[in-house]
């Protein structure tokens, strides 16, 4: 028997990853940012901590349902897609077939082969063979509206518990311990990202953390514009 061989690709981390990532970036800055606004305001430690954990429970349902939302309008485009190809299928298979010729020969094969190759492919699986070489539809990468969904807020209520939990353990010096283990955690995550998603570690780290800073920083400013001191 031939070796068996396993290979591990990134794009199978896609999916989840993408949901994820952008959930606990939300989480963290628009949490931190919220609770840095309303302390620069002049608010109470009670008021910061309930601005922190409102923030979380909306964010949370928002990001769960835009998610849900956007990648269940992928998925039934996708099905549309599917459905129009069986149609075809079953009314114009020689066209479709021609289509796969086209396909396969323009990615490197002579006519005979190309030919060859699209018989032997139909024959096995039609359907599933259009799907993949001609719609580009891939079962890892096709769209999950309840795993995005579930990963965006799970990933989102894990970041904004970060900022929330800075205010319970330190409520007289909120700001500053919200501030800092914020962008460490930023950090952390922008280069965990790259680093699964095969980019620069350095160069993803700085650009969240950047962002973070400069939406806290403007949030700050808006608190202490607008607030009232007690």
């Amino acid at each position: 028997m031939p070796p068996s061989h396993t290979e591990r690709h990134r794009t199978a981390h896609i999916g989840w990853l993408r949901a994820a990532v952008l959930g606990a970036n939300d989480g963290i800055i628009s949490t931190a940012s919220l609770m840095v606004g309303i302390a620069a305001s002049g608010a109470s430690p009670g008021v910061i901590l309930t601005a922190g954990v409102a923030g979380l429970t909306a964010g949370a349902m928002s990001m769960a349902a835009g998610e849900y939302v956007s990648v269940q309008s992928q998925a039934d485009t996708e099905r549309a897609d599917i459905s129009r190809e069986k149609r075809e299928l079953e009314t114009q298979p020689e066209f479709e077939r021609a289509e796969l010729v086209q396909i396969y020969r323009q990615r490197g094969l002579d006519a005979e082969l190309a030919a060859r190759v699209a018989d032997q492919l139909m024959a096995h699986d039609a359907i599933g063979t259009h799907v993949r070489d001609e719609l580009g539809i891939t079962e890892t990468l096709r769209a999950r509206p309840v795993q995005a969904a579930l990963a965006s807020a799970g990933s989102f209520a894990a970041g904004a518990l970060l900022p929330i939990l800075a205010a319970t353990l330190a409520p007289e010096t909120a700001t500053a311990w919200i501030t800092g283990l914020s962008l460490a955690t930023l950090t952390t995550l922008g280069g965990l990202a790259a680093y699964v998603g095969g980019a620069s570690v350095p160069k993803g780290a700085i650009r969240v953390v950047v962002g973070g800073a400069l939406a806290m920083a403007i949030s700050a400013a808006v608190g202490r514009l607008f607030g009232v001191t007690a």
